[in-house]
């Protein structure tokens, strides 16, 4: 079935229910919405765009993003979302690899596009083109998709390479909305949902299960993420949904209680996208009350692997709670959840290895890259990359990317277990712990961090609470850890840091 009838079956119920807001200004209520992607759907067959067709959005957070996501879906396209974060030449990559006929692309984007020489046709949303589009004679009927018909061409980050396009079919994304209530949290026509996070991504992947509730739709006027103005906004609407990084998290709880701020009207934040070190999460829930939940997926298995609940992340009674706390919680309800060792089998609880995860909101594979598909799916199993642990009740311990164990005088450190510890220092902000070569020992650990503190004090620290050889050998202060456009460290620029001689 193609997701586009959730909408159509909203603004046939509740066609005056507002939908679209830009900052707290309604732009477009059901009916309206529906129309309009109806209007772009009909000028997109009018261009040639058929069935099966990707369409690129390269466009910041705006109403306009949503109208042109559904105007695809209803003429039986496939979206291709790009972060508006990225350089042209990244996104015309990616349109390049996708196959796309054609763009709709802000008025910035668009700019960097024809700079980057891409060559399809681009439509600058909004705009006068995306207007003519939207005042189109409409294709009233959604077209029929095949529950395993590619709906989404999601690319990966790409922190190590070219990203890969992540086939997530129509069935995969109905499904991972379908578990939300179950898994995560109700919704209902009475909440809110505030895009402060980039659209292409966890964000935007959450509008479906949102626009089939007929919940609001809110992309604040800044484009992106502003403490102030997402706590303004909240107030302002109540019963308020945000996808957020960690990193998110952090600085909110920072701004919040600097103005003295509970977050009013700020309803439920699902955390993803990197690691929630223990500190930052005890210091929201402190401050803003129960109002946080975690889950952990991949663009392969996209916000589907497991979640932990808002009762799991606000219970202090639990004899295990810091425990659940420091987990990503239990499988979601569509899929299996293991843990295997270096060949996939099975391991006990409580045992570390890799995490591995099979059902339907898995991917079917990677778009024209059968060696990468083969690699990641193995015998109906995705193969995360991700090392960790799942204990006898079923939560899953996350430590880190395989790719990113240390491996010191043939013991395994865990870089997330050091750096839980160095941010229990008031005087570190964040940290960053990658592996150096060493000609003895294979690895040595190094530390990276912001912050004021001396390096004698986060060694006595890592003393008290760690294994002697898992602390750093290094501690290096730094003004601010590499990321990419979603937030997460790059520890492959961290490594370019270190990768010259040793010094002593």
């Amino acid at each position: 079935m193609n997701l586009a009838h959730w909408l159509a079956r909203t603004a046939l119920v509740s066609p005056e229910r507002p939908a679209l807001f830009a900052g707290e200004t309604c732009v477009a209520h059901y009916g309206d919405f529906l129309a309009r992607a109806q209007a772009v759907a009909g000028w997109l067959r009018a261009q040639g765009v058929a069935p099966g067709d990707r369409v690129g959005l390269f466009m910041v957070n705006d109403p306009a993003y949503l109208v042109a996501f559904y105007g695809v879906w209803i003429a039986g396209g496939v979206v291709v979302p790009i972060n508006a974060k990225l350089h042209g030449r990244e996104a015309a990559f990616i349109l390049q690899d996708a196959g796309a006929v054609c763009v709709f692309a802000s008025s910035g984007l668009a700019e960097a596009l024809r700079k980057a020489q891409v060559t399809q046709p681009v439509c600058v949303a909004p705009g006068p083109g995306f207007d003519a589009a939207q005042s189109h004679a409409p294709l009233t009927d959604v077209t029929h998709r095949a529950p395993d018909d590619l709906a989404w061409l999601f690319y990966t980050s790409g922190t190590t390479g070219k990203p890969k396009g992540v086939i997530m079919t129509h069935r995969m994304l109905s499904l991972m909305s379908l578990c939300y209530p179950l898994d995560v949290d109700p919704v209902t026509d009475e909440d809110t949902a505030i895009y402060a996070a980039p659209m292409s991504h966890g964000a935007g992947i959450y509008n479906m299960l949102h626009v089939r509730a007929g919940a609001g739709h809110v992309c604040p006027v800044s484009g992106g993420f502003d403490p102030e103005e997402l706590l303004d906004l909240s107030d302002h609407f109540g019963r308020v949904h945000v996808f957020a990084a960690p990193t998110m998290v952090q600085r909110l709880t920072r701004v919040a209680k600097s103005s003295g701020r509970r977050g009013a009207g700020l309803r439920s934040v699902i955390y993803a996208g990197g690691p929630m070190y223990l500190a930052d999460i005890l210091e929201a829930v402190d401050w803003f009350g129960p109002k946080f939940i975690q889950i952990y997926g991949q663009g392969e298995c996209p916000m589907g692997i497991t979640a932990l609940s808002r009762q799991d992340v606000a219970d202090r009674s639990h004899p295990d709670w810091q425990a659940r706390l420091r987990s990503v919680g239990r499988a979601q309800s569509a899929v299996e959840v293991r843990i295997g060792d270096s060949k996939g089998y099975p391991i006990a609880p409580g045992e570390h290895g890799e995490i591995m995860v099979r059902g339907d909101t898995v991917m079917p594979g990677y778009w024209n890259n059968p060696e990468a598909t083969a690699k990641t799916l193995v015998e109906g199993w995705l193969m995360t990359g991700d090392m960790g642990f799942m204990d006898a009740a079923g939560y899953v311990t996350l430590q880190d990317r395989s790719k990113d164990m240390i491996i010191t005088g043939g013991s395994n450190v865990y870089p997330r277990e050091v750096e839980e510890v160095l941010l229990l220092h008031a005087d570190v902000s964040e940290v960053s712990v990658v592996g150096r070569p060493h000609p003895e020992w294979g690895e040595e650990v190094v530390a990276f961090f912001v912050g004021a503190a001396a390096a004698d004090d986060l060694d006595r620290l890592c003393l008290e609470h760690i294994a002697r050889f898992k602390r750093p050998k290094a501690y290096i202060r730094i003004d601010a850890l590499p990321k990419n456009n979603y937030g997460k460290v790059l520890k492959t620029e961290l490594r370019r840091l270190i990768d010259r001689p040793r010094n002593g």
